[in-house]
Protein backbone atom coordinates (compact mmCIF):
# COMPACT_ATOMS: atom_id res chain seq x y z
CA UNK A 1 0.00 0.00 0.00
CA UNK A 2 1.24 3.34 -0.79
CA UNK A 3 0.09 7.12 0.14
CA UNK A 4 -0.57 9.70 -2.68
CA UNK A 5 0.75 13.05 -1.65
CA UNK A 6 -0.58 15.93 -4.09
CA UNK A 7 0.94 18.88 -4.23
CA UNK A 8 4.24 16.68 -2.97
CA UNK A 9 7.43 19.09 -4.36
CA UNK A 10 5.34 22.59 -2.64
CA UNK A 11 6.83 23.83 0.50
CA UNK A 12 4.60 21.82 3.38
CA UNK A 13 4.25 19.10 0.73
CA UNK A 14 7.72 18.03 0.52
CA UNK A 15 7.72 18.04 4.10
CA UNK A 16 4.66 15.59 4.70
CA UNK A 17 6.93 13.66 1.87
CA UNK A 18 9.63 13.48 3.97
CA UNK A 19 7.71 12.27 7.37
CA UNK A 20 6.27 9.12 5.35
CA UNK A 21 9.25 8.14 3.97
CA UNK A 22 10.99 8.71 7.23
CA UNK A 23 8.76 5.93 8.55
CA UNK A 24 9.15 3.16 5.81
CA UNK A 25 5.70 4.38 3.46
CA UNK A 26 5.60 4.13 0.33
CA UNK A 27 5.14 7.53 -1.59
CA UNK A 28 4.02 8.22 -4.64
CA UNK A 29 3.66 12.36 -5.34
CA UNK A 30 1.40 14.00 -7.74
CA UNK A 31 2.74 17.69 -8.63
CA UNK A 32 2.21 19.82 -11.83
CA UNK A 33 4.86 21.75 -10.96
CA UNK A 34 3.73 24.96 -11.74
CA UNK A 35 5.12 25.99 -8.18
CA UNK A 36 6.34 23.22 -6.58
CA UNK A 37 10.44 22.28 -7.20
CA UNK A 38 11.26 18.98 -8.47
CA UNK A 39 14.62 19.05 -6.30
CA UNK A 40 12.64 19.10 -3.03
CA UNK A 41 10.77 15.98 -3.71
CA UNK A 42 12.31 12.93 -1.70
CA UNK A 43 14.60 10.29 -3.52
CA UNK A 44 12.56 7.99 -2.08
CA UNK A 45 9.63 9.07 -3.23
CA UNK A 46 7.97 8.67 -6.59
CA UNK A 47 7.36 12.06 -8.15
CA UNK A 48 4.47 11.94 -11.60
CA UNK A 49 4.23 15.46 -13.09
CA UNK A 50 0.68 15.63 -13.54
CA UNK A 51 -2.70 17.75 -12.92
CA UNK A 52 -4.91 16.16 -10.20
CA UNK A 53 -7.88 17.21 -12.57
CA UNK A 54 -6.79 14.45 -15.32
CA UNK A 55 -9.41 12.28 -12.97
CA UNK A 56 -8.67 9.07 -15.79
CA UNK A 57 -4.82 9.27 -15.02
CA UNK A 58 -5.33 9.79 -11.35
CA UNK A 59 -7.53 6.84 -11.15
CA UNK A 60 -5.62 4.50 -12.87
CA UNK A 61 -2.34 6.26 -10.71
CA UNK A 62 -4.53 5.35 -7.73
CA UNK A 63 -4.81 1.95 -9.01
CA UNK A 64 -1.74 0.93 -9.99
CA UNK A 65 0.03 1.89 -6.95
CA UNK A 66 -2.40 0.18 -4.33
CA UNK A 67 -3.03 3.64 -2.75
CA UNK A 68 -4.63 3.92 0.54
CA UNK A 69 -4.89 7.02 1.54
CA UNK A 70 -4.65 10.42 -0.15
CA UNK A 71 -2.61 13.58 1.34
CA UNK A 72 -4.02 16.65 -0.62
CA UNK A 73 -1.71 19.93 -0.17
CA UNK A 74 -1.81 20.75 -4.49
CA UNK A 75 -3.57 24.11 -4.64
CA UNK A 76 -3.34 28.14 -4.80
CA UNK A 77 -2.15 29.70 -1.39
CA UNK A 78 -1.90 33.70 -2.19
CA UNK A 79 -5.03 35.26 -0.46
CA UNK A 80 -4.85 38.65 -2.34
CA UNK A 81 -4.30 36.78 -5.45
CA UNK A 82 -7.13 35.24 -4.76
CA UNK A 83 -8.89 38.58 -4.69
CA UNK A 84 -7.79 39.83 -7.76
CA UNK A 85 -7.99 36.44 -9.55
CA UNK A 86 -11.08 34.83 -8.47
CA UNK A 87 -11.57 32.23 -11.00
CA UNK A 88 -8.79 31.18 -10.95
CA UNK A 89 -8.57 30.14 -7.62
CA UNK A 90 -12.00 28.24 -7.95
CA UNK A 91 -10.55 26.46 -10.51
CA UNK A 92 -7.24 25.15 -8.67
CA UNK A 93 -8.76 24.81 -5.17
CA UNK A 94 -12.63 24.04 -5.67
CA UNK A 95 -12.55 22.39 -9.16
CA UNK A 96 -9.64 20.52 -9.32
CA UNK A 97 -10.24 19.14 -5.62
CA UNK A 98 -13.77 17.90 -6.89
CA UNK A 99 -12.09 15.91 -9.85
CA UNK A 100 -9.77 14.50 -7.16
CA UNK A 101 -12.36 13.47 -4.82
CA UNK A 102 -14.55 11.36 -7.71
CA UNK A 103 -11.01 9.85 -8.55
CA UNK A 104 -10.70 8.90 -5.07
CA UNK A 105 -14.35 7.70 -5.04
CA UNK A 106 -14.22 5.57 -8.08
CA UNK A 107 -11.16 4.51 -6.61
CA UNK A 108 -12.23 2.87 -3.60
CA UNK A 109 -9.55 5.06 -1.83
CA UNK A 110 -10.79 5.11 1.88
CA UNK A 111 -8.95 7.74 3.16
CA UNK A 112 -8.17 11.52 2.06
CA UNK A 113 -6.32 14.11 3.97
CA UNK A 114 -7.05 17.68 3.24
CA UNK A 115 -4.85 21.03 3.38
CA UNK A 116 -7.68 23.71 4.72
CA UNK A 117 -6.91 27.17 6.21
CA UNK A 118 -7.91 29.29 8.86
CA UNK A 119 -9.05 32.28 5.67
CA UNK A 120 -12.46 29.64 6.30
CA UNK A 121 -13.12 31.98 9.13
CA UNK A 122 -12.90 35.35 7.50
CA UNK A 123 -12.81 38.08 10.24
CA UNK A 124 -14.17 36.10 13.66
CA UNK A 125 -15.97 37.35 15.93
CA UNK A 126 -13.31 36.41 19.26
CA UNK A 127 -9.87 35.03 19.41
CA UNK A 128 -8.48 32.64 19.31
CA UNK A 129 -11.48 30.99 17.60
CA UNK A 130 -12.56 27.75 17.55
CA UNK A 131 -13.39 25.08 15.17
CA UNK A 132 -17.27 25.30 15.43
CA UNK A 133 -16.83 29.47 15.10
CA UNK A 134 -19.21 30.61 12.23
CA UNK A 135 -17.15 29.93 8.58
CA UNK A 136 -17.60 33.21 6.75
CA UNK A 137 -14.70 33.80 4.48
CA UNK A 138 -13.73 37.17 2.86
CA UNK A 139 -11.41 35.98 0.82
CA UNK A 140 -12.34 33.36 -2.37
CA UNK A 141 -9.19 31.88 -1.34
CA UNK A 142 -10.84 31.11 2.32
CA UNK A 143 -14.37 30.38 0.27
CA UNK A 144 -12.48 28.04 -2.20
CA UNK A 145 -11.40 25.99 1.09
CA UNK A 146 -14.73 26.39 2.94
CA UNK A 147 -15.94 24.98 -0.36
CA UNK A 148 -13.56 21.73 -0.67
CA UNK A 149 -14.76 20.84 2.89
CA UNK A 150 -17.89 20.91 1.87
CA UNK A 151 -17.52 18.37 -0.60
CA UNK A 152 -16.06 16.16 1.38
CA UNK A 153 -18.43 15.89 4.50
CA UNK A 154 -21.06 15.27 1.67
CA UNK A 155 -18.72 12.61 0.38
CA UNK A 156 -18.18 10.83 3.46
CA UNK A 157 -21.98 10.45 4.22
CA UNK A 158 -22.76 9.32 0.41
CA UNK A 159 -19.56 7.41 -0.20
CA UNK A 160 -17.98 6.74 3.55
CA UNK A 161 -15.02 8.58 2.44
CA UNK A 162 -12.98 8.50 5.88
CA UNK A 163 -11.17 12.26 5.81
CA UNK A 164 -9.59 14.94 8.23
CA UNK A 165 -9.93 18.42 7.36
CA UNK A 166 -6.88 20.59 8.93
CA UNK A 167 -7.34 24.02 9.13
CA UNK A 168 -4.17 25.59 8.96
CA UNK A 169 -2.84 29.09 10.47
CA UNK A 170 0.01 30.18 9.37
CA UNK A 171 2.80 27.95 8.47
CA UNK A 172 6.79 29.01 8.92
CA UNK A 173 9.86 27.65 9.31
CA UNK A 174 11.92 24.91 7.54
CA UNK A 175 12.87 20.96 8.06
CA UNK A 176 15.12 20.85 11.40
CA UNK A 177 17.50 18.67 9.62
CA UNK A 178 17.84 20.79 6.61
CA UNK A 179 16.21 19.06 3.84
CA UNK A 180 13.69 20.94 3.06
CA UNK A 181 11.66 24.25 3.38
CA UNK A 182 10.02 27.11 1.42
CA UNK A 183 12.04 27.49 -2.11
CA UNK A 184 9.16 29.38 -4.40
CA UNK A 185 11.42 32.49 -5.05
CA UNK A 186 8.64 34.70 -4.84
CA UNK A 187 6.88 33.34 -1.93
CA UNK A 188 4.63 36.01 0.08
CA UNK A 189 4.98 34.07 3.94
CA UNK A 190 6.06 37.09 6.01
CA UNK A 191 9.00 34.93 7.35
CA UNK A 192 10.22 33.49 4.41
CA UNK A 193 10.77 37.06 2.86
CA UNK A 194 11.61 38.62 6.20
CA UNK A 195 14.59 36.10 5.86
CA UNK A 196 15.27 37.12 2.16
CA UNK A 197 15.33 40.89 2.86
CA UNK A 198 17.78 40.13 5.79
CA UNK A 199 20.41 38.23 3.72
CA UNK A 200 20.31 40.52 0.89
CA UNK A 201 18.23 38.89 -1.74
CA UNK A 202 15.29 41.51 -1.49
CA UNK A 203 15.88 45.26 -0.85
CA UNK A 204 12.62 45.87 1.53
CA UNK A 205 9.83 44.10 3.17
CA UNK A 206 6.48 46.01 2.92
CA UNK A 207 3.98 45.79 6.06
CA UNK A 208 1.07 46.08 4.55
CA UNK A 209 -1.64 47.79 6.70
CA UNK A 210 -0.68 49.59 10.25
CA UNK A 211 -4.04 50.81 11.34
CA UNK A 212 -5.67 47.47 12.84
CA UNK A 213 -6.92 47.24 15.92
CA UNK A 214 -4.55 45.53 17.68
CA UNK A 215 -1.95 46.72 20.00
CA UNK A 216 0.48 47.77 17.27
CA UNK A 217 -1.62 48.47 14.49
CA UNK A 218 -0.39 45.29 12.18
CA UNK A 219 -2.00 41.85 12.11
CA UNK A 220 -1.99 39.21 14.45
CA UNK A 221 -0.96 35.68 13.49
CA UNK A 222 -0.77 32.45 14.85
CA UNK A 223 2.82 31.02 13.85
CA UNK A 224 2.74 26.91 13.53
CA UNK A 225 6.55 25.22 12.61
CA UNK A 226 6.12 23.02 9.84
CA UNK A 227 7.59 20.50 11.04
CA UNK A 228 4.55 20.42 13.63
CA UNK A 229 2.03 20.71 11.12
CA UNK A 230 3.16 18.00 9.14
CA UNK A 231 3.53 15.46 12.80
CA UNK A 232 -0.40 16.45 12.80
CA UNK A 233 -0.71 14.57 9.37
CA UNK A 234 0.77 11.81 10.35
CA UNK A 235 -1.69 11.25 13.26
CA UNK A 236 -4.26 12.14 11.34
CA UNK A 237 -3.48 9.37 8.90
CA UNK A 238 -3.15 7.10 11.80
CA UNK A 239 -6.56 8.21 12.58
CA UNK A 240 -8.08 7.30 10.03
CA UNK A 241 -6.32 3.99 9.56
CA UNK A 242 -7.44 2.73 12.92
CA UNK A 243 -10.78 3.74 12.23
CA UNK A 244 -11.64 6.71 13.36
CA UNK A 245 -14.30 9.29 12.28
CA UNK A 246 -14.09 12.78 9.85
CA UNK A 247 -12.22 15.56 11.92
CA UNK A 248 -12.12 18.91 10.83
CA UNK A 249 -9.27 20.31 13.40
CA UNK A 250 -7.08 23.28 13.52
CA UNK A 251 -3.70 23.31 13.26
CA UNK A 252 -1.67 26.37 15.13
CA UNK A 253 -0.39 26.85 18.73
CA UNK A 254 -3.15 29.38 20.31
CA UNK A 255 -0.57 32.25 20.38
CA UNK A 256 -0.69 35.12 18.12
CA UNK A 257 2.60 37.54 17.23
CA UNK A 258 2.52 40.54 15.30
CA UNK A 259 3.78 41.28 11.63
CA UNK A 260 6.29 43.69 13.81
CA UNK A 261 6.98 40.88 16.51
CA UNK A 262 7.85 38.97 13.89
CA UNK A 263 10.41 40.84 12.16
CA UNK A 264 12.10 41.80 15.28
CA UNK A 265 12.14 37.95 16.09
CA UNK A 266 13.93 37.89 12.45
CA UNK A 267 16.29 41.00 13.10
CA UNK A 268 17.26 39.44 16.08
CA UNK A 269 17.89 35.67 14.69
CA UNK A 270 20.00 37.35 11.86
CA UNK A 271 21.70 40.07 13.79
CA UNK A 272 21.30 42.57 11.40
CA UNK A 273 18.42 45.45 10.57
CA UNK A 274 16.91 45.87 7.13
CA UNK A 275 14.74 47.96 5.75
CA UNK A 276 10.34 47.77 6.34
CA UNK A 277 8.28 50.04 4.48
CA UNK A 278 4.75 50.70 5.83
CA UNK A 279 2.25 50.29 3.48
CA UNK A 280 -2.21 50.02 2.89
CA UNK A 281 -3.69 46.99 4.24
CA UNK A 282 -4.19 44.24 1.49
CA UNK A 283 -8.13 42.97 1.01
CA UNK A 284 -8.41 40.05 2.75
CA UNK A 285 -6.36 40.21 5.40
CA UNK A 286 -8.49 40.16 8.72
CA UNK A 287 -6.85 42.00 11.89
CA UNK A 288 -5.83 38.92 13.84
CA UNK A 289 -7.00 35.07 13.50
CA UNK A 290 -5.56 33.05 16.39
CA UNK A 291 -6.17 29.45 16.88
CA UNK A 292 -8.41 27.31 19.41
CA UNK A 293 -5.79 24.49 19.53
CA UNK A 294 -7.54 22.12 22.16
CA UNK A 295 -9.44 19.83 19.62
CA UNK A 296 -6.73 18.36 17.78
CA UNK A 297 -4.63 17.62 20.96
CA UNK A 298 -7.60 15.66 22.54
CA UNK A 299 -8.29 13.91 19.20
CA UNK A 300 -4.76 13.02 17.55
CA UNK A 301 -2.93 13.59 20.79
CA UNK A 302 -0.76 15.83 19.03
CA UNK A 303 1.96 17.40 21.02
CA UNK A 304 3.83 19.90 18.97
CA UNK A 305 7.74 20.13 19.48
CA UNK A 306 8.97 23.42 18.24
CA UNK A 307 6.42 26.07 19.99
CA UNK A 308 8.20 29.00 19.81
CA UNK A 309 8.18 32.07 17.41
CA UNK A 310 12.34 32.08 17.53
CA UNK A 311 12.60 28.28 16.93
CA UNK A 312 10.48 28.67 13.69
CA UNK A 313 12.56 31.62 12.38
CA UNK A 314 15.93 30.52 13.36
CA UNK A 315 14.84 26.97 10.98
CA UNK A 316 13.38 29.30 8.45
CA UNK A 317 16.68 31.57 8.39
CA UNK A 318 19.23 28.19 8.19
CA UNK A 319 16.93 27.32 4.98
CA UNK A 320 17.23 30.54 3.37
CA UNK A 321 21.07 30.44 3.97
CA UNK A 322 21.50 27.14 2.22
CA UNK A 323 19.08 28.09 -0.50
CA UNK A 324 20.99 31.64 -0.87
CA UNK A 325 24.61 29.53 -0.86
CA UNK A 326 23.28 27.35 -3.14
CA UNK A 327 22.17 30.18 -5.54
CA UNK A 328 25.73 32.41 -5.39
CA UNK A 329 27.74 29.07 -5.92
CA UNK A 330 25.84 28.78 -9.25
Amino acid sequence: MSVLVTGGAGYIGSHMVLALADRGEDVVVLDDLSTGVRDNVDVRARLVVGDIADTVRVVDLLRSHKVDAIVHFAGSIVVPDSVADPLGYYLNNTVKSRALIEAAVTAGIPRFIFSSTAAVYGMPETNPVFEDARLAPISPYGTSKMMTEMMLRDVTHAHGLGHVALRYFNVAGADPAGRSGQSTPRATHLIKVASQVALGERSHLEVYGTDYDTPDGTCIRDYIHVSDLIAAHVLALDHLRDGGQPLTLNCGYGTGYSVLQVLDAVKAACGTDFQVRLGERRPGDPPALVAGAKRIRDELGWQPEYDDLDRIVSDALNWERTIHTAGSAA
